[in-house]
């Protein structure tokens, strides 16, 4: 282990932020994208083809490893970070979004949440303890409260009640948790309150009162129009402590990512760019590119030959195109690995305009080059 959790801000430039972390396993540039690797692996990518992105930090899945393979199992064998042969720093989120996702298999009270097992069947239960002591066995380097994530559009009752049980989980996760941060490990506080300001606030007011290592908005991206999820991030951020990293969770699409960057966000997580890599669609600085369209079926061209990353110098679009079509794995694992470089590329971009002051021209020039596109195929 390296050094204890600690967050430098570096530079401010409007409200963009840029920063370092420096966790157990190692330091993180902010502002950073995560790559989910909920079961303990990035979909089809070793581990340094993840690093070769530019990847600091990787994101595990509290309710999943815990049913399996199991918390215990992976403590028995040296952590998380052994387990998964990643030795840099990992971020595990509690299973608040499974709170929601398998609204149909839970039952929600006070104490914390049942689940019937999406595996077979077996009732498990997560409380706001439990999710502490799962990522305690895992080995995270940052663990998240437990917390009622709701979907949108929701009535003000119910979003009222959803993010005032999430405060009082987070008491429980504070306590929960005390001792781990002499291991140098954090534990994050999720502002929610849906889309609600009144709500965001007393959410965001209590948790900063309570004392976190870092905050994250949690809620967001989970059907509301972007617009709607950018004012929340601009009119939350404000209302956390300065000191601390800001993490938007669950999002998003590049575009997102450098609105939220410019509204003082500094991590991000999105199944995104793996999810949409194994359907065939590459991110670039051309904007999107669905490989399964017929009319890249003749093209002899790389996705970006000014790449500095080989799978988008290398092959052709043509290949790509012949591999979503056939269903072929490595389709599949070139284009995750294509997206989530270019995850890496914008962030960098993003903490070298923030550098020298030129935020607001680095994302002028990025929205021009996607809404420029690509040239026509040959």
């Amino acid at each position: 282990m390296t050094a204890p959790f600690s967050f430098t801000l570096y530079k401010i430039d409007g409200a963009a932020r840029r920063g370092e972390i420096v966790t157990p396993h190692g330091r993180v540039q902010t502002p950073a994208f995560m790559p989910v690797g909920t079961q303990a692996t990035v979909k089809g990518l070793t581990p340094e083809m993840v690093r070769a992105t530019g990847a600091e930090i990787v994101l595990g899945n509290t309710y999943h490893l815990m049913l399996r393979p199991g918390a215990e199992r992976i403590a028995a064998l040296g952590g998380l970070h052994a387990f998964m042969q990643w030795p840099w720093p990992i971020l595990t989120d509690s299973g608040g979004f499974q709170v929601m996702s398998l609204s149909a298999l839970r039952r929600l009270e006070e104490h914390g949440v049942v689940f019937r097992s999406h595996l077979d069947g077996a009732m498990v239960e997560l409380t706001p303890e439990r999710a502490i002591e799962v990522q305690a066995l895992l080995g995270a380097d940052i663990a998240m409260q437990l917390d009622e994530c709701i979907r949108l559009p929701a009535g003000a009752e119910e979003i009222g009640r959803a993010m005032r049980l999430s405060l009082r989980w987070a008491e429980r996760s504070k306590r929960a948790f005390e001792g781990q941060a002499q291991q140098g490990r954090a534990l994050f506080g999720i502002v929610q309150g849906g889309d609600n300001m009144g709500l965001r606030g007393e959410s965001a007011r209590a948790l900063t009162a309570m004392g976190f290592q870092g905050y994250a908005i949690g809620g967001l991206a989970v059907g509301e129009p972007q617009q709607v999820m950018l004012k929340i991030v601009a009119e939350t951020t404000p209302m956390l402590p300065p000191e601390n990293p800001r993490y938007l969770m669950g999002v998003g699409t590049p575009h997102d990512l450098l609105e939220a960057v410019g509204r003082g966000i500094d991590m991000f997580d999105c199944v995104l760019p793996t999810r949409n890599g194994r359907h065939g669609m590459a991110f670039t600085r051309f904007g999107a590119i669905n490989l399964a369209n017929a009319r890249h079926a003749h093209d002899p061209r790389p996705l970006d030959e000014q790449s500095p990353h080989e799978a988008a110098r290398r092959y052709s679009r043509a290949y790509l195109h012949h591999l979503v079509k056939a269903n072929e794995m490595l389709g599949a694992v070139l284009l995750s690995t294509v997206n989530l470089a270019y995850y890496q590329d914008l962030m960098a971009g993003m903490r070298a305009a923030i550098e020298r002051g030129r935020f607001d021209d680095f994302r002028a020039e990025t929205i021009e080059g996607w809404e420029r596109g690509d040239i026509p195929p040959l």
